[in-house]
């Protein structure tokens, strides 16, 4: 296809701080389909004021050491220097229009206090992932429905790369190096952050991050889009309920920190829950009795490191409910995860594994290689799946694991398949009824199977009532579950009437 003959799939406005940019998804002459972004034109008159205002800005803005350093008053900072930029814009530009002066206002912020050009693409909800390979080639992005793109912005020199790295390292305590060439980080707004310098990325300086979601997933969200129907919806509920232990499983990008985060909702009020994360991405509704904790990197000097075991390891002196690990990856941190399930405390937490039955094989053989006897303290495995090709996440398996042995010499497990997602039908059967999931219940509550099989229809009932009524807001998710816990009467009551949410607030 021919420069001329280009078409443009799809165009859309972003904006970062108010400035503004159109982004066009363009089929061009190249292999990849393009994300070129579209910016107000500035005459090289008013370049020249924006620098000269630049240097004001730094003389005026008087930040203190410790708010750099501090990611809970960045946002504060962050609207002082914009309110210090449009003062000043106002008064060296006094010409232009408001709309203008705030859109200038942005244009300096985004330049000054954060990345450039590349805080277009960050502002772009549609995308997940935004890429620098290096100063040669353009910034790549992930377009949540066009996959892989090519962008039309490029960074001037490998050293910007570096000093954007630096930058985002300052944020939280991190740096890079050339003696430490690897950092993972996260910006203020959650996105995580991974970076690599020359030589140990040939080609140049690498920036790679991981858009947070700015609208947490909800499991009303997953049901709306056939992530999951309601069915599992219901019986993952019933487990967290009932304080059994979740493990969520998939691939890369599958979406299993989104489906933890999610299922969170489902953890009554009165519980303490603590999570454990290297990077913070959870985010709980308010009215859950929430800790987060996140690892530390080792300073320069290879001291003040805190390690996902460290953090493990306090937190069950911490009299956690509830634990929310981020995700196993070590033989120790997997010891303590199911110590802690043997303990009585109710722990959800993600693995790297494609299958139910690959989940298990990755548990008892190195790296991780712990006894298959420990695995008995799980109940239940959560599967997810991401298909690239079409770009859709779905539940590829819900599996409950099953004690096997009768001896404790020959202890194991069974995963034992319930539901299972079929791509030709893009939807989801019901393999087998549970065996240990219901007995556990039962010896827990008391509850028959026939109270069981109520009780989820209740659930269903009230998830499709959420999703019908477009209830998927974090914290409106949280306040049906939590007048579920208080009071559940009064909840089935507003559901059996078709109401909306406004009779719970």
């Amino acid at each position: 296809m021919k420069k001329d003959q280009e078409l443009v799939i799809e165009e859309y406005q972003v904006t970062a701080r108010d400035f503004p940019a159109r982004v066009q998804i363009v089929k061009g002459a190249g292999f990849t389909l393009e994300y070129r972004i579209k910016t107000p034109d500035i005459g090289e008159a008013t370049k020249a004021v924006l620098d000269s205002i630049k240097l004001k800005l730094i003389r005026e803005t008087k930040i203190e050491m410790h708010e750099i350093l501090d990611p809970r008053i960045a946002l504060k900072l962050e609207a002082r220097f914009k309110e210090n930029a449009l003062k000043i814009v106002n008064e060296e530009l006094p010409g232009v229009s408001d709309s203008e002066k705030k859109m200038l206002a942005g244009l300096l912020v985004n330049e000054m206090f954060g990345l450039g050009n590349i805080e277009i693409p960050l502002n772009d909800n549609s995308l997940e992932e935004v890429v620098i390979n290096n100063s040669v080639d353009p910034v790549w992005v992930y377009h949540k429905k066009y996959g892989w793109l090519k962008t039309n912005i490029y960074l001037p020199s490998e050293d910007k790369i570096v000093d954007y790295a630096n930058f985002i390292g300052r944020r939280v305590g991190r740096q890079v190096t050339v003696l430490d060439p690897l950092m993972d980080a996260h910006l203020i707004t959650g996105d995580r952050v991974n970076a690599t310098l020359f030589p140990i990325s040939t080609d140049g300086n690498t920036i790679t991050i991981r858009k947070f979601a700015r609208k947490p997933w909800t499991i009303t969200d997953f049901i709306s889009i056939n992530t999951m129907n309601e069915d599992i919806a219901a019986l993952i509920w019933t487990c967290v309920q009932y304080e059994l232990n979740v493990l969520i499983s998939g691939g890369t990008g599958s979406g299993k920190t989104s489906t933890l985060n999610a299922i969170t909702p489902f953890i009554q009020p009165n519980n303490r829950v603590i999570s454990i994360e290297d990077t913070r991405e959870l985010s709980l509704p308010p009215y859950l009795h929430w800790i987060p904790l996140t690892t530390r990197e080792p300073n320069p000097e290879g001291k003040g490191e805190v390690s996902m075991l460290d953090l493990m390891v306090n937190s069950l002196r911490m009299r956690p409910d509830r634990m929310l690990v981020g995700e196993i990856r070590r033989q120790r941190e997997a010891e303590v995860l199911f110590e802690a399930m043997h303990t009585g405390h109710s722990v959800y937490s993600t693995l790297h594994a494609d299958r139910a039955e690959q989940v298990k094989r990755r548990l008892i053989t190195p790296p991780i290689n712990i006894p298959e006897s420990l695995l008995e303290a799980l109940h239940l495995v959560v599967v997810q799946y991401r298909q690239r090709k079409i770009g859709i996440r779905r539940t590829l398996e819900v599996a409950e694991v099953v004690p096997t042995g009768e001896t404790e010499e020959k202890a194991g497990i069974m995963l034992r398949q319930l539901y299972r997602w079929r791509p030709r039908q893009d939807d989801f059967v019901k393999e087998k009824e549970s065996i240990r999931l219901w007995e556990e219940i039962g010896l827990l509550t008391g509850m028959t199977e026939r109270e069981l099989d109520e009780d989820l229809a209740e659930k269903r009932q009230i998830l499709r009532w959420m999703v019908d009524k477009k209830i998927n807001d974090l914290k409106d998710v949280g306040l049906v579950m939590a007048t579920y816990y208080k009071d559940k009467n009064e909840l089935l009551e507003l559901v059996n009437s078709n109401k909306g949410i406004s009779g719970l607030k």
